[in-house]
């Protein structure tokens, strides 16, 4: 069960062309914690078609590595800076491997949460599909007046 304690907005920006770019931006809420050395960034992700349907997108970040796992799916993508890794990509209709290449892995998180900046490439058959950025920012939500009386 998430404790949605923390806000989470991410934003990310996909470069397929000289032109052809999209973005797309998240802010939900979901819970940020600290652990052996590593942060876990987890958040409810809502099926388009059907939003009763969700499942859990977690970000495990280390030193120097981000995975992304979303839970009930194959999906697995492993961003360290410098490295490609072969990845599990699940897009709904099958799984495909795909390369993972991180050219910039830039983390700046603490106690009290923080952001991500990432930027990786794309590829399938070593041919490359999408340049990609990716900005994670996470803030503890300011408790109301109300919660802060009852915790006492």
């Amino acid at each position: 069960m998430l404790k949605d304690d923390y806000n989470i907005s991410i934003t990310g920006r996909q470069l397929y062309g000289a032109e052809d770019q999209g973005e797309v931006t998240l802010s939900t809420t979901g819970t940020y914690k600290e652990r052996d050395g590593k942060q876990f960034i987890a958040y409810k992700e809502y099926d388009e078609d059907d939003p009763r349907l969700s499942h859990t997108a977690v970000l495990k970040v280390e030193p120097g590595k981000v995975t992304m796992i979303r839970q009930g799916s194959a999906t697995r993508l492993i961003l360290e800076e410098g490295k490609r890794h072969l990845c599990l990509y699940d897009t709904g209709f099958g799984s495909l491997t795909v390369g993972v290449f991180t050219s910039k892995l830039r983390v700046a998180l603490g106690s009290d949460g923080g952001e991500m900046d990432i930027r990786y490439t794309l590829d399938i058959d070593s041919n490359l599909s999408s340049q990609n950025e990716l900005t994670v920012k996470v803030t503890p939500q300011r408790k109301s007046r109300l919660a802060e009386a009852l915790e006492q």
